[in-house]
């Protein structure tokens, strides 16, 4: 069981710039180390999400001045949701084999922090036919993945029931494909396009195959920022009907948000605290996804809207915070090693994420925006990545409730593996 220290006295704490040295070598301190450099308020809310493993038992103030954590503090946050981790989710880090389907670039919507989408007539614009849509995913199956996940632009006078058919052509040629699908700006347009009531909608999407939605089109969930975000884009409330109704028809989502923009630590504390609260009613949260602006080819960039992207020390936080007030709640956090470089996402395993996400096998939305990634990861450098930093790889299926270490059992024993306790 873990034991708190006494208080930390005034002369031991330093508050102060961490340098990226330090930022990088933060998994080799511990707690007895860096705890008494704390300041006493930050280290009172640490400590006492340590002890009860239930991020809900600090205050909104408390937990803001977690998300505006520096120097020491800092440090003592990641040090923190290092150790919360291992309790709430073992040492195994989990990822899925999947391919990312974007069956269109085109769109009206005008995201300005998006990279991706065409208008209709620019020279490089596609758009994929249910039955190609298919052809990838049965590629995919061959390929060994267990999932695709379908997302695309919105363009003008798609035919009204195109996502469905989209779901009929993937059951019918691969019906064990789990297919994550449309985000809910595709799912608010879907309603739209057919007349359908919302619940009906998403139903006939679950009973033609849909298995999983995406938590994506979030962004940030306040309309003066999505504003600037994006003008024409469903609102928060919109977002939040769309989530909640998935959940009560059985359709389970993932749950992100986009920092590094325009957005301030209010809003990273604010956002997890809404998904805290629809997670205690629904329950149907899989996982939560921080995702990193990527700035280098988006219009509010060039427009001078955002700053240039998360810093290092702001990645690191964002998942700490996650791990650390979302638990009990949502006890997956996924790194999204598209928008980070190999050493960050590491980094970030170690600032409290257990999840790698998925292969992809053909991600474009990221590299569009800049991102330096890749378009894949095998499998196999999954499990590389997470051996070099000592953990136990492990693949899953969408909703974490199937794993399969990928290394051999007797290398690890039981304790070392702690089987995780998903939500």
């Amino acid at each position: 069981m873990w034991q708190g220290l006494q208080p930390a006295r005034p002369e031991e704490r330093m508050l102060r710039e961490v340098s990226r040295s330090e930022l990088e070598s933060f998994p080799a301190l511990d707690w007895q180390e860096i705890a008494p450099r704390l300041s006493p308020s930050v280290r009172r809310s640490l400590e006492r999400i340590l002890e009860t493993q239930i991020g809900e038992d600090v205050t909104l103030d408390e937990s803001y001045a977690l998300a505006n954590a520096e120097g020491d503090d800092l440090l003592g946050l990641l040090v923190a949701a290092n150790m919360l981790r291992s309790e709430l989710a073992g040492n195994i880090v989990t990822y899925v084999v999947n391919r990312n389907i974007n069956f269109t670039n085109i769109c009206f919507v005008g995201c300005k922090f998006c990279a991706f989408s065409r208008g209709p007539r620019e020279h490089d614009t596609y758009f994929l036919t249910s039955e190609q849509v298919a052809q990838k995913a049965v590629e995919a199956w061959q390929l060994g993945a267990t999932e695709v996940c379908i997302q695309g632009g919105l363009p003008r006078n798609l035919t009204p029931f195109y996502y469905r058919d989209i779901l009929r052509a993937v059951k019918t040629v691969v019906p064990r494909m789990h297919i994550h699908a449309f985000s809910p700006m595709e799912i608010v347009y879907g309603v739209e396009l057919t007349g359908m009531p919302l619940a009906e909608y998403l139903t006939m999407l679950r009973d033609n195959g849909l298995g999983t939605l995406p938590g994506t089109a979030a962004e940030v969930l306040d309309d003066e920022v999505r504003h600037i975000l994006s003008a024409n884009k469903l609102s928060t409330a919109q977002w939040i009907d769309v989530i909640r109704t998935a959940h009560r028809c059985g359709i389970r989502t993932t749950s992100t948000l986009m920092y590094g923009h325009t957005e301030t630590p209010k809003h990273w504390v604010r956002q997890m605290r809404l998904l805290r609260e629809i997670q205690s009613e629904t329950g149907g949260f899989t996982e939560f996804v921080p995702l990193g602006f990527v700035h280098q080819n988006t219009i509010l960039f060039q427009q001078g809207l955002s700053r240039t992207g998360p810093t290092m020390a702001e990645h690191l936080k964002v998942h700490a915070l996650a791990r650390l007030l979302l638990a009990g709640s949502i006890n997956n956090i996924q790194v999204s090693w598209v928008k980070l470089n190999k050493q960050l996402s590491q980094l970030c395993l170690h600032a409290g994420a257990n999840d790698y996400g998925g292969t992809l096998m053909e991600e474009n939305i990221s590299r569009e925006a800049g991102a330096t990634a890749g378009q894949y990861t095998s499998p196999e450098d999954f499990q590389n990545l997470i051996l070099e930093i000592g953990r136990i790889p492990a693949e899953r299926n969408t909703t974490y409730s199937r794993i399969q270490i990928r290394v051999p059992l007797d290398e690890y024993t039981a304790e070392q593996a702690l089987e995780a306790e998903f939500a």
